[in-house]
């Protein structure tokens, strides 16, 4: 609540002619620093500002012209702060999942080519796979040998072999399509 209304005071005040906003989202990120008492922080409320801007902008001119009353603008705050949090919560647990991913493959040799592929797999789940694991559904139709040729610049026939060499050690798992259309998503442990 500090953070928001220093941050809502400090732009209707705006005492500078330019750079007013950069200076409230500094105030604000120093006050939830200091209301946290930690050392680290894993979200960005200013980067989240920034995304919500239209909105911020209507709520802000909305309550500067009011009477007085903030509580619509310190409702969108604490909108935009739960927002930044999860967003941060779902990049950490998209990081975990990939380290979670990578350490039960530890044991297994790849090339940096299909270490490659696996990463923009791994990468592409961010619209795909969450915390607790799943298939990268954020691509369309899971791996082909077409998309491995094109990522790793190797013939088709490489790309055969070294997606054949992933499935068998465990990286990849077959989807039921055959023929033209076999595809291949990530094997979950």
């Amino acid at each position: 609540m500090r953070s928001g209304l220093a941050h809502f005071y400090f732009v209707t005040i705006h005492p500078f002619e330019d750079g007013n906003g950069r200076i409230a989202r500094a105030l604000t990120d120093m006050a939830l620093a200091q209301d946290e008492k930690l050392s680290t922080r894993f979200y960005s409320l200013s980067s989240q500002i920034m995304e919500e801007r239209k909105d911020y902008y209507d709520v802000l001119k909305k309550c500067q012209k009011g009477n007085g009353d903030v509580t619509s603008w310190l409702k969108w705050y604490l909108e935009c702060y739960t927002h930044a949090v999860e967003k941060a919560e779902k990049l950490i647990a998209d990081v975990l999942d990939k380290a979670r991913f990578w350490q039960d493959h530890s044991q297994v040799q790849v090339s940096e080519r299909q270490r490659k592929v696996v990463n923009r797999l791994l990468d592409a789940g961010k619209g795909g796979f969450s915390a607790g694991g799943g298939p990268a559904s954020g691509w369309q139709g899971g791996l082909t040998t077409r998309k491995y040729v094109s990522m790793a610049k190797v013939s088709r026939a490489t790309a055969f072999r070294e997606i054949s060499e992933l499935v068998e050690n465990g990286f990849l798992v077959e989807n039921s399509a055959k023929g033209r259309s076999v595809n291949y998503d990530l094997k979950w442990s």
